[in-house]
């Protein structure tokens, strides 16, 4: 059963049975929003990017993005970077697997952000969401749409942190700009 997530809320990552995950898959999509041009409707491509930040407390330790699809110890894995978005069908655009079971002890946050490598704002973006799917048996387990469009370029979307001997995940929405991980980096800071 999935739980759609509203900003700043959060859910556990315990399975209905009582059992831990011990694997998720960050999933992001989206879909260019058609503009009225001189010829009628079109879209335009747009590249966005997700990252996902592994931090130790406030320190950030390592990135997974699409220059670099693996994390140090290989518990994070980027699936591969999608230049153009999807056709609205609400599957997933890009993609980032984590092994919970693999993450060191010490990284107790990993951060996932959406930017909009091109440079175009939310606004000329519809149908964004990311979605935490358990990696062992498919199932969707939680759900953040991304609404309103804005002139941001940029959307930290949640976290997933250690909670005890388990793991939450976090749906943060925030707006930032920036064409990169590197240019959120101020943003994501204030949200650990």
């Amino acid at each position: 059963m999935t739980v759609n997530l509203s900003k700043g809320q959060a859910v556990s990552l315990q399975k209905s049975d009582g059992g831990t995950l011990t694997a998720v898959r960050m999933g992001l999509g989206w879909q260019a929003a058609p503009r009225r041009g001189l010829f009628g409707r079109r879209t335009q491509e747009i590249d966005l990017d997700a990252s996902a930040v592994l931090f130790a407390g406030q320190q950030p330790v390592d990135v997974v993005f699409f220059r670099h699809l693996v994390s140090d110890d290989g518990s994070v894995r980027h699936t591969g970077d999608n230049l153009v978005g999807g056709a609205g069908q609400g599957g997933d655009d890009e993609a980032i697997l984590v092994d919970l079971q693999r993450v060191p002890v010490h990284i107790d946050q990993i951060v996932f952000t959406v930017n909009s490598f091109t440079g175009q704002t939310f606004a000329e973006v519809q149908n964004a969401f990311c979605r935490l799917v358990d990696e062992t048996n498919g199932q969707e387990l939680a759900r953040y749409t991304l609404t309103g469009g804005g002139r941001h370029t940029a959307q930290i979307m949640a976290k997933v942190h250690r909670q005890g001997e388990g793991w939450q995940m976090t749906a943060l929405g925030t707006e930032a700009n920036g064409r990169t991980f590197q240019d959120l980096m101020p943003s994501i800071t204030p949200l650990l």
